[in-house]
């Protein structure tokens, strides 16, 4: 997370209207991280991988492939994986770019283990996410200023004896591509000195209300079909990893498919929303503070986001 810590009463200033209340009932937000000035997506993404990396116990030049998950890119073109590629030192990977909304992170972490599975000679991947959104923020809309926050998580796939990845599954309803999303800015609705003018900068906005239960109703199917490809059950599974925007969501998802929240983690009340790493980043947090996967456990990360793009992966933890 980038140094600067926003509480929900500083937002509330901000805004000129009191949410923090409502957030936190709610929502389970009570404070967030945004970017200084001086930094920017790949700034977080390098950090966050240079960890990984550290962890891993293997340097920059060992990586094979980088994929980058976000939808708050440095620019438009080129690929942000290429701007970390470059502050890594990362000189002997390839790079692309996920954009998932999000969901881009699950999505990628799928990309990176079929590379692994399907490349002759191909030992490691770094996975990162990256999200920048309060610069897209219209900080008078009380409906995305208090929710989005910027962060980064990264993690290193491996080749190994026994298999790491079990499945994946995906579901895309397309028909609410135009409900959230930062509509300003691509080649739709480009940055013009008109089109400024009349629509602002690109920022961050709901255009279409979401069904209110939408991640509740379609998260468990999602989840039970990557388990049945595997040959699992939700019993089988020690740890899920949701997307982190609402934990009243994921209270009522574990709930439905009868499972104990002591079998998840949130980091959302600390770090807010940060869209695509938020899942790796909930991981993280969940090692860091003795509640990570132990050896031979099967985690779960599910996460959706705008498009509306939907991912679930299913891991055992070698």
């Amino acid at each position: 997370m980038p140094a600067r810590v926003v509480t929900n009463s500083e937002l509330d200033a901000l805004i000129g209207e009191s949410t923090s209340e409502w957030l936190i009932k709610n929502v389970g937000i009570r404070s967030r991280h945004w970017l200084d000035r001086s930094e920017t997506t790949s700034d977080l993404v390098a950090e966050a991988a240079r960890r990984a990396l550290v962890s891993a116990d293997i340097g920059a030049q060992d990586l094979d492939l980088l994929i980058v998950s976000t939808d708050t890119p440095d620019y438009l073109s080129p690929a942000t994986s290429a701007v970390v590629q470059h502050k890594l030192g990362a000189i002997r990977a390839g790079c692309f770019d996920v954009n998932s909304a999000c969901a881009g992170w699950v999505t990628a972490l799928d990309q990176g283990a079929r590379y692994l599975r399907t490349e002759v000679g191909a030992k490691y991947v770094l996975v990162a996410g990256g999200y920048a959104m309060s610069r897209f923020l219209d900080i008078r809309d009380k409906t995305t200023a208090n929710l989005f926050a910027d962060g980064a998580g990264a993690a290193v796939l491996g080749v190994g004896a026994q298999p790491g990845w079990l499945s994946s599954n995906f579901k895309t309803l397309g028909n609410h591509y135009d409900a959230l999303g930062i509509f300003h800015g691509g080649a739709a609705r480009p940055c013009t000195e008109d089109t400024v003018k009349s629509g602002g900068a690109p920022k961050v906005e709901f255009v279409k209300r979401f069904p209110a239960n939408f991640n509740t109703e379609h998260w468990p199917e999602l989840i039970r079909g990557a388990l049945s490809k595997a040959s699992l059950t939700f019993d089988d599974v020690g740890l899920y990893l949701f997307t982190q925007l609402n934990l009243r969501t994921i209270e009522r998802v574990m709930e439905t498919i009868g499972q104990p929240l002591s079998k998840t983690h949130w980091v959302m009340d600390k770090w807010g929303y940060t869209g695509s790493p938020c899942v790796v980043m909930a991981l993280d947090d969940a090692i860091t503070h003795g509640r990570g996967p132990q050896p031979g456990a099967v985690v779960v990360f599910c996460a959706s986001g705008g498009g509306v793009s939907m991912a679930a992966s299913v891991w055992r933890w070698t």
